[in-house]
């Protein structure tokens, strides 16, 4: 296996739009490296710039130490699972995992050898002789997988390859995937826009926006200090809550004034040339905002509000609260036995520790 390195990579169409823009990022030896953001971020040109299916404008892209960028698919050594499975229908699953193989001139042998490894690594064993019309969906892209795997190449890299199948199978094969890395222990790229899979994937996700780089971080650094609102925004569901507001100063205490509220903030978290009275946004997830007593002194409320809908997730409730403004709402996920109803006045209060503050005006985290 190899590193995939992309230094200052640019990808800009004759029609003037910008696909990467200066983007930097390095997939260790081994690593499995998530992509991920919304369409239209840039996500796969770069997967395909890896694979030389599209030529970077700027920049270079190595395998290993090797300088890929001017060479052609077939002379980088990788493998790639695509949405679709692409299999010959009229071909046993055996002769679809080793069809690339023989038209390399690789020999019967070795050919026999690499599929039965597949095969036992995907739980293929069983279904060898059959035609793909006879395999599920989950079969069927397992099959693509082991098409990629026979190869033995320097990285795999995977464009959306689960988005075709339905939610438990997506599970399934996801966990799948994970413990073939894990066997393997071979270089991996995959693209997704479905975030749940970047976090549970991804040894480490790489955020993408417009074409630029946002964040590379592990997943839960990712959660936990997102780098900019963007990637607060993107990443957790349900969506993170954000509240615009001015810093202000108040009897030596740095404070946060929105409409209808007001936040204490520790002011060690702010930046030296973080002026008082500039604007700040707030944001706390819906995990960390908590229901009080309305008019509880002990424990006063941040806000008092009133519950607009009510959403039972299971295990717990998604609440949808009015905000003091009027404008939007206030997202918070609670335990299914707390007793809650439309039109019901709640306290909220959010979680001090698990508060997050951005610029205002570039978005950029406030340490």
């Amino acid at each position: 296996m190899a590193s995939v390195t992309l230094e200052s990579v640019d990808k800009v169409y004759p029609n003037g739009h910008v696909a990467a823009r200066a983007l930097d990022l390095a997939v260790r030896d081994g690593e499995l490296l998530v992509l991920v953001g919304p369409s239209g971020c840039g996500k796969s040109t770069a997967l395909r710039m890896v694979a030389g299916l599209e030529t970077p404008t700027g920049g270079r892209i190595l395998i290993g130490d090797r300088d890929v960028t001017g060479l052609p698919p077939q002379e980088r050594d990788i493998a790639m699972v695509f949405q679709s499975y692409a299999l010959y229908p009229h071909m046993s699953v055996a002769r679809n995992l080793g069809f690339g193989l023989r038209m390399r001139g690789t020999s019967g042998e070795e050919i026999d050898r690499r599929v039965q490894d597949a095969a036992r690594a995907l739980d293929l064993e069983g279904l060898l002789e059959r035609k793909p019309g006879q395999l599920s969906g989950g079969q069927r892209q397992r099959v693509a997988l082991g098409r990629a795997i026979v190869r033995e190449p320097l990285a795999f890299l995977f464009d959306e390859p689960l988005s075709n199948l339905d939610a438990r199978l997506r599970v399934q094969t996801r966990a799948e995937l994970a413990r073939l890395h894990r066997r393997l222990e071979a270089t991996m790229i995959y693209v997704t826009h479905d975030q749940e899979e970047a976090m549970t994937l991804g040894q480490r996700v790489a955020v993408l926006r417009d074409g630029v780089l946002q964040q590379v971080a592990p997943p839960m650094e990712i959660y936990g200090r997102p780098a900019n609102r963007f990637v607060a925004g993107f990443v957790g569901s349900p969506e993170m809550n954000f509240f615009e507001g001015e810093l202000r100063a108040d009897g030596g205490r740095t404070r946060v004034a929105a409409p209808g509220f007001a936040l204490e903030v520790d002011s060690d978290r702010l930046p030296a040339e973080t002026a008082v009275d500039g604007r700040v946004v707030v944001a706390v997830r819906p995990q960390d905002v908590r229901l009080v007593d309305p008019d509880g002194a002990a424990e006063p409320p941040d806000l008092t509000t009133t519950v607009e809908v009510v959403e039972p997730l299971g295990s717990e409730l998604l609440l949808h609260l009015a905000r003091p403004d009027g404008r939007g709402e206030i997202r918070a996920v609670v335990p299914a036995e707390r007793a809650v109803r439309v039109d019901d006045r709640v306290g909220v209060r959010f979680r001090r520790d698990r508060l997050h503050l951005f610029d205002a005006g570039d978005g950029r985290r406030l340490p």
